[in-house]
């Protein structure tokens, strides 16, 4: 049986530093700025730079990854002797997936020697970070293409994503909450915690009051959820607010012995759509 390379795209938040280490290739979505035509590269800004600027108002606009991008990649893959794994950002919140589904039947009919297997893994962030990271360390156990597959699809219904963000603001311009909420939360300091149902659909759950209580709200989830209250396999993103991540790994660690593997900054992309100030745990759960 041949040999494969798992792929994904940058709705997973994992790091070039991370991805090198895992073996796995991220195609990058893209985003643009409402007052200016110029297309930048999910990750070809700095975090520091990208949320400074949406700090002062800008509106930043996204594009998912085309179904060219993914042909050219994946025939060069298929080139080279090796199958091809996708896991894809949640295609309830992009058309991404989609575009790799498409070139991936393209190239069937085209004729190419090898497999291309596509997963919408309905996660996002670094909640498709975990799925990549877990089905990867499958991949070098010796799991083969078809069963590395049908263990991604497996931890779909139980990788938890349970977030808050610090400004309602982009939740108003994505049309979750009303104008009116937006404005009243951001005043009384109202921190939403949402979540992603098994459908990959963004849910609003509670509300908590300062960001103090938002952070205990997600620990409260993981002591609720977790598959194992001692875990290691728990990720971390956050949208420039480095402080907050490593506080909420340190409670984790307090209060339950739980470990975090990773913490990621959530790049220009999830970023657009969450805003500054947005930080999640992701873990394997019960549901």
């Amino acid at each position: 049986m041949r040999d494969y390379v798992i792929f994904t795209d940058s709705g997973s938040d994992i790091s070039p530093e991370a991805l090198r280490r895992w073996g796995v290739v991220s195609l990058p979505l893209s985003f643009k700025f409402s007052d200016s035509d110029k297309q930048y590269l999910d990750g070809e800004l700095s975090s520091g730079v990208f949320y400074k600027q949406l700090r002062e108002g800008k509106i930043s606009k996204t594009a998912a990854v085309n179904c060219e991008a993914f042909r050219e990649k994946f025939i060069k893959t298929l080139d080279g002797g090796k199958d091809v794994l996708y896991l894809g950002f949640s295609s309830a919140l992009s058309s991404t997936f989609n575009s790799a589904r498409l070139a991936a039947e393209k190239i069937s009919k085209e004729g190419y020697t090898g497999e291309i297997v596509t997963v919408d893994t309905r996660s996002a962030s670094a909640g498709l970070g975990l799925i990549v990271y877990l089905t990867a360390r499958k991949k070098a156990e010796g799991l083969n293409l078809h069963d590395a597959a049908a263990y991604a699809r497996g931890l779909i219904k139980s990788l938890c994503h349970w977030f808050t963000v610090d400004d309602l603001t982009h939740l108003k311009r994505g049309g979750r909450i009303s104008p009116s909420a937006a404005f009243l939360g951001n005043i009384l300091s109202i921190k939403p915690i949402l979540y992603m149902d098994n459908g990959g659909h963004l849910k609003s759950h509670s509300k908590a009051r300062g960001r103090r209580a938002a952070l205990e709200a997600l620990i409260s989830k993981y002591g609720e959820l977790a598959e194992k209250k001692n875990s290691t396999d728990i990720f971390i993103s956050h949208a420039d607010c480095e402080k907050d991540a490593k506080l909420l790994s340190k409670m984790l660690s307090e209060k339950y012995g739980a470990s975090v593997k990773e913490i990621f900054n959530i790049g220009s992309v999830i970023g657009s759509h969450a805003g500054a100030g947005t930080i999640a745990i992701f873990f394997l759960g019960k549901r």
